[in-house]
């Protein structure tokens, strides 16, 4: 938040059950890390902290980035976070070293809005510029792998989308893209193997601040200044819902495992809707 505060809450009642007072400055991203019970923040202030979160008692603090950090991405398995921020960098940090950085990943010439992992491999990554493009990367690697060019304005957001094909149960028939949501208002699906954008979709009538694929549900959602949500079908890129949140821009996207939930921030406050799934 704006304020540094960091709330917790409750999914169900939507009611905040915690709430601590980070840092002075705004608090751009902060993340669940289950396995070790944290809760990770990062803000304008280039300072990455971590939090127990049953107690909410400080872990650790240090200085992460020389600008804004705008995005962080855990590791599902391994002891890594990743950090993306205004200084064009992606650092990643080991906690089990004492949160040593162990890779800095340079190419990008504008802010890095986001970070996101390959959920299939875990090893290769994603990132999205306001310099209007994404790259590709290796977690072994600091060298980007690839680039991903074709949004007009710079690109606020990135998710990778796993669509199944005809056969559900056939793995082989997984096909995997990447998500992106830009300033030209549109957002873009890319072909993970040919890194050709296969799918420009309009509908939104200002700047996308953020694009998720739900990990459960064959969805994926991007929200908009203009104060919407649109549902988009995995497997055919259509429209299936757009919905007006009335809590002006929307910012944030996010979902409860095993439902058809999903939750909304936004400037006015959070929205919580059940996805309807035509069968």
């Amino acid at each position: 938040m704006h304020s540094g505060e960091v709330r917790i809450l409750n999914f169900q009642t939507q009611a905040v059950v915690k709430s601590f007072k980070a840092t002075d400055f705004p608090v751009r991203s902060a993340k669940f890390i289950p396995r070790k019970q944290w809760i990770v923040t990062a803000s304008e202030d280039g300072k990455i902290r971590v939090y127990d979160q049953t107690t909410t008692e400080l872990v650790k603090e240090f200085h992460a980035h020389e600008d804004f950090i705008r995005s962080l991405c855990p590791h599902p398995t391994l002891p890594l976070l990743l950090s993306a921020g205004d200084d064009k960098v992606v650092k990643m940090w080991d906690w089990e070293r004492d949160w040593e950085c162990t890779r800095v990943l340079e190419g990008h010439s504008h802010y890095v809005m986001q970070v996101a992992l390959n959920p299939l491999d875990g090893q290769s990554l994603a990132t999205a510029s306001l310099d209007n493009s994404l790259k590709l990367w290796n977690a072994g690697s600091p060298a980007a792998v690839g680039s991903l060019d074709g949004h007009a304005k710079g690109v606020n957001c990135v998710d990778y989308l796993v669509s199944a094909g005809d056969d559900d149960d056939d793995d082989d028939d997984e096909k995997l893209y990447i998500l992106s949501g830009s300033d030209d208002f549109s957002v873009k699906v890319w072909d993970c193997d040919t890194k050709c954008c296969v799918q420009t979709l309009e509908g939104h009538t200002n700047n996308v601040t953020a694009v998720a694929a739900h990990p459960e549900l064959p969805i994926f959602v991007s929200v908009s200044e203009d104060g919407t949500l649109i549902i988009w079908d995995a497997t055919t890129f259509k429209v299936t819902e757009t919905l007006n949140c009335g809590l002006e821009r929307v910012w944030a996207i996010g979902y409860k495992g095993g439902s058809n939930k999903m939750v909304f921030g936004c400037d006015k406050g959070t929205l919580m809707v059940n996805v309807s799934i035509s069968s």
